[in-house]
């Protein structure tokens, strides 16, 4: 008996397939079997899709942070000099 080669499927093909589990009246079971793949393997597809889209999220949240904080710097500077300007005018 042997064994059969492993198949390799595309990003896209998994993003697809997840989504599909969207759709009405569609179960993990039954998607599954319409794309020749294991249960197991699409519902592991679907949080992967998940996991990435939160880790995604979570670093764009870090970016925006740390360029709110340094705007935020460069406005008290900006904010200082004008203070300082003014000063100097008679």
């Amino acid at each position: 008996m042997s064994r059969q080669p492993r198949r390799h499927f595309t990003a896209e093909f998994k993003e697809q397939a997840a989504a599909r589990l969207s759709e009405p009246g569609a179960s993990q079971t039954s998607v599954a079997r319409e794309l020749g793949v294991r249960p197991s393997q699409l519902k592991g597809w679907r949080l992967e899709l998940a996991a990435a889209g939160s880790a995604e999220a979570s670093w764009r949240q870090q970016a925006e942070a740390a360029e709110l904080a340094e705007l935020r710097r460069e406005n008290r500077r900006l904010r200082e000099e004008v203070e300082v300007m003014r000063k100097g005018e008679p």
